[in-house]
This record gives structure tokens, C-alpha cells and sequence, in this order.
């Protein structure tokens, strides 16, 4: 993921981070107490005072991204829930995606937690601790309908190329299926490389392209071919023995799910709803 979203107005704030990162505020900046740990509901230890700061990465619809100046998406809308039994304000602070894997703004006290559609992987337990899986997704296979190719296995037969996301499980997939993907930095530039004719194909999450096909210049140019069930269930992570954070992160999605705000999000957001994405059973 490269680029940043063009738009920004004056409902963002952007600020100075190390690695020189904009800070992207969904909402206010609660009180600039700098990186002082403060205590909220529950006795949850946050890096400042009355915000729950989260890692994330920019655009990555429709989980998040800037809508009318402001980032919004399924994953801002759940831990939003998480903030409110806090008794806190999300902040969300545009991070690389590798992060999200090392864990890394999260041991720096620079993220209470990362909410970026990621899968939970074995691989990533090891750097972060994971909260109960919120989603269920399989990496979708989308093509230029001028392409002719039917599926995925069509790609290597047509000696197409084929695009990925850098740093995702999807781009995993292609590798450990033989492929060598070009790769991109956000699922911006997948969708443009496909459009540009840089690569006649892309492996993705699912959700994203039903997003995408959303637009009627997109459903008319690019179809699904394949749809892989790679068994993936996306989670979201704190910081590896942040024990009270990750209760609360668990009992937000648990109270979503139960009293039927997770569906009214997942219709908002995603698609006509799945009940199989609300199954509690761990990855």
C-alpha cells in the first residue's frame, strides 16, 4: 500500500509521526497528553487520554477507507463499538501494512490496536495477540472481461500476468500456488493495475472486490472468475499480553453479534449478510 488518499479536509488531522506517517483523525484528538498511558472503563490502559488510537492502512474499502472526509468502513464501524464502552473517541493513525504483522507501532506505544482486515495466521501470533475472528473471507479472483480467462488456474495457462497485494495473505496464496505476482502496495493500485493493463488479473479478499463491483465502471470491465476458500477469518490485535484491551475488543464484537448491530453493519458495509461470518469458532 503506497499512496495515501489524495483528498484530505479539514474533519482530518494530520500529523507529524515517526517514519513520517499522517495521522488521519476520524475524530477529536482527545487531550494531546503525548504518548502517557491513561486508564479508561474497565481499567484499560490506553497510549493517550480519552482516544483508542488504531493502526490501520489506508484505502482498504469496505473495511476503511475516507468517505466525504472522513475514514469509515466495517472495521472503523466495529471498533468504534469498542470505543464507546471505553468511554473513549476512536483515532485512527494510517500505518504500512507490514506493521500489522511485526506489531510494531503497537510495541512502540503508538497504537492501542490494529484494525486492517487481517487474517489471522499462526505466522502473525507470534508478534501480536489476535481477538476473536470477526470475519470470515476467501480471495477472489477478478479479470478484464476482454481477458478470457475463466479461472484461476487459466492465468498460468494463458501465460497471463497476475496481480496481488503486497504483504497480504492473497499474494501468499499465488506464491504458494507457483505464481509470482506482481506486486502492489494498496488495493488501490491492484484495481489500477488491472485497469491499466498491468497485469490481466489480481487475487484479492472478496470483500474488497464486491466493493469494487459496486461501481458500474468496474461490474461493467472486470468479472469474478474464482472464488478461493483459503479458510480465512480476519481478527484484530493488540499489543502480545494487552489482556484487558483484548477483552473488551472480544466482548464489542460478542455484544455486536448478539444484539444485531454486527448485521446491520455487515449490510451496510459488506453485502447481503452471511451468518456464517458471525460464527464464533476461533481460527
Amino acid at each position: 500500500m503506497i499512496t495515501l488518499p489524495r483528498r484530505r479536509t479539514r474533519a482530518l488531522a494530520a500529523t507529524a509521526v515517526a517514519a513520517g506517517l499522517a495521522l488521519v483523525a476520524g475524530c477529536s484528538s482527545g487531550d494531546g497528553s503525548g504518548g502517557a498511558a491513561k486508564t479508561a472503563a474497565g481499567g484499560v490502559e490506553l497510549v493517550k487520554a480519552g482516544q483508542l488510537t488504531t493502526c490501520t492502512r489506508l484505502p482498504y474499502p469496505p473495511f476503511q477507507s475516507e468517505i466525504d472526509g472522513k475514514v469509515q468502513g466495517f472495521d472503523v464501524s466495529l471498533i468504534d463499538l469498542v470505543a464507546k464502552d471505553l468511554g473513549v473517541r476512536q483515532q485512527i493513525l494510517d500505518t504500512p501494512f507490514e506493521n500489522f504483522k511485526t506489531g510494531a507501532f503497537l510495541n512502540s506505544g503508538q497504537c492501542d490496536l490494529a484494525a486492517a482486515g487481517m487474517t489471522i495466521t499462526a505466522e502473525r501470533k507470534k508478534n501480536v495477540d489476535f481477538s476473536d475472528p470477526y470475519f470470515d473471507a476467501t480471495q477472489a479472483v477478478l479479470v478484464d472481461k476482454k481477458s478470457g480467462i475463466t479461472s484461476f488456474a487459466d492465468i498460468r495457462a494463458k501465460g497471463a500476468k497476475l496481480g496481488a497485494q503486497a504483504q497480504t495473505t492473497g499474494e501468499d496464496y499465488a506464491k504458494g500456488k507457483g505464481y509470482d505476482p506482481v506486486s502492489f502496495e494498496s488495493s488501490d493500485a491492484v484495481l489500477n493495475g488491472l485497469r491499466t493493463g498491468q497485469v490481466r488479473a489480481v487475487v484479492i479478499d472478496y470483500p474488497v472486490v464486491q466493493g469494487w463491483l459496486k461501481d458500474k465502471a468496474n461490474a461493467d470491465a472486470f468479472q469474478v472468475v474464482d472464488n478461493l476458500d483459503t479458510g480465512e477469518q480476519y481478527g484484530f490485535t493488540v499489543k502480545k499480553g494487552n489482556a484487558k484491551l483484548l477483552a473488551a475488543v472480544d466482548k464489542a464484537i460478542a455484544d455486536a453479534k448478539a444484539d444485531g448491530t454486527y448485521k446491520k453493519l455487515y449490510e451496510r458495509w459488506i453485502g447481503p449478510y452471511d451468518a456464517s461470518a458471525a460464527s464464533p469458532a476461533a481460527s
